[in-house]
């Protein structure tokens, strides 16, 4: 869209303010509302704020910062009848009028450009789960559901389909396409899946797909969360990507009729950059303490860092091969991640192992949760981090993740894990009250 043509969009559907939103270093979007006056004012890049009030960004004597929409973006709000809103994603300039470098979507778009350069362009198909739980008298979240249904399971087992095809109906209305939407394997676990784009605009739909989430769940009495890891003892929630490069004119990239798998050599290239960068990138695509409680074996998340076409317990899965659809999955992220600051850490590990000719080595199709220790020593598997603090020293150690993020965000990220981990580390859990207090 063009500035007459959202103007034009405004008026003729009455709206009445505008959401201006962005995202923080660490994945919460915030939002600036104007009224519908003001759109001319926002769309020349005037409408400024606080850098220093966001996490993250700068220091107060350098505060000043201005929202530039995307006008690409702009979306009418369908919850909102009365009145009338509509949404303007932003990028952030500093006083100059230069890109901010602690905008995480200015980072994507830097990435982007680059690998655009060299002639490829990244599609990425997220795959979403989140967990609906009931909220108290009081509207706090719980941890409860009455919700028992398992994957694939539909009503009178799962109790939450209202309120997820409510949540699908809504998306379809702001112009997703959705392409399956079923419960997962925990108990209150859902999954809602879109059709593949370019990475910025992945990233974008990530973001609005989050709040459309929380809010209709809201709405249902439910209270939605993202959150890796919210149940013991079951399956937690991942952002698995489906990964794809294709050529300027739309050509997917990764097929090859000739190969057994079907896949080209630029795949395999482009899936060695993610094995063999794993570990440096996983702060990025899992940066909280609770992703490490989810990334362990037995419950269909990735533990070890190799690749497969049979199975779902390694890092990567290469699907069954339609030429269209050619894909590698990338099974570890999560939702907590930044999807711009994910999906550019995730693009240039991909990238280097094209520009390097990488080789990802021999796939492991056998269940990777049944090795012992031995074995994977002995077949020389390397691990994904154990923990945030293992995450980021090695993220601390990665020139590619350093160049990739920018010194802002690179420094801004990796001192919020380790104040992060610190504060973690200092808690009492209510499993060392179990485990120690009467032992000792």
């Amino acid at each position: 869209m063009d500035r007459s043509e959202v103007i034009q969009a405004v008026v003729e559907n009455q709206v009445e303010f505008i959401e201006l939103q962005f995202t923080d270093i660490f994945g919460i979007m915030k939002s600036v509302s104007i009224p519908s006056e003001e759109l001319g004012k926002a769309l020349s890049g005037e409408i400024m704020f606080d850098g220093s009030a966001i996490d993250g960004f700068v220091r107060i004597e350098e505060s000043d910062m201005y929202l530039r929409p995307d006008l690409d973006t702009f979306l009418i709000l369908p919850w909102a009848e009365y009145p009338k809103e509509a949404r303007l994603i932003c990028d952030i300039v500093d006083s100059e009028g230069n890109d901010f470098s602690g905008c995480p979507r200015n980072t994507l778009k830097r990435v982007i450009r680059e690998s655009a350069d060299k002639g490829y362009t990244l599609q990425v198909g997220p795959e979403c789960e989140f967990f609906m739980f009931h909220t108290t008298d009081n509207g706090e979240p719980s941890r409860i559901t009455h919700d028992r249904a398992s994957y694939f399971d539909m009503a009178p087992q799962d109790l939450g389909g209202n309120a997820r095809k409510d949540i699908v109906r809504t998306l379809k209305d702001m112009g997703f396409s959705v392409e399956a939407s079923h419960h997962e394997n925990a108990p209150g676990q859902h999954e809602i899946d879109f059709r593949y784009s370019d990475a910025l605009n992945a990233a974008d739909s990530i973001m609005t797909f989050k709040m459309v989430v929380r809010l209709i769940a809201k709405r249902h009495g439910l209270h939605a969360t993202f959150m890796p890891k919210p149940s013991f003892g079951v399956s937690g929630s991942g952002m698995h990507l489906n990964l794809s490069l294709s050529s300027e004119d739309g050509t997917n990239l990764f097929f090859d009729g000739s190969d057994a798998l079907k896949m080209s050599k630029l795949a395999y290239s482009f899936m060695a950059g993610l094995l063999t960068h794993a570990r440096e990138y996983t702060a990025v695509t899992n940066p909280t303490v609770n992703s490490y409680k989810r990334l362990v074996s037995g419950y269909e998340a990735p533990a070890l860092i190799s690749w497969s076409s049979r199975n779902r317990s390694p890092l990567i899965r290469v699907p069954s091969i339609i030429r269209d659809s050619t894909r590698i999955e990338l099974r570890s992220p999560d939702s907590s991640a930044n999807p711009y600051t994910a999906i550019a850490a995730v693009l240039a590990a991909g990238m280097d192992g094209v520009l390097n000719d990488l080789d990802p080595g021999a796939p492991l199709n056998s269940n990777l949760y049944d090795l012992s220790q031995k074995e994977i020593d002995e077949k020389g598997i390397r691990r994904l981090p154990y923990n945030l603090y293992e995450a980021v020293n090695c993220l601390n150690e990665s020139a590619l993740m350093k160049d990739t993020l920018g010194d802002h965000i690179f420094e801004k990220l990796t001192e919020a894990c380790m104040k992060e981990w610190d504060n973690y580390s200092s808690q009492i859990t209510a499993w060392e009250i179990e485990r120690y207090l009467q032992r000792f």
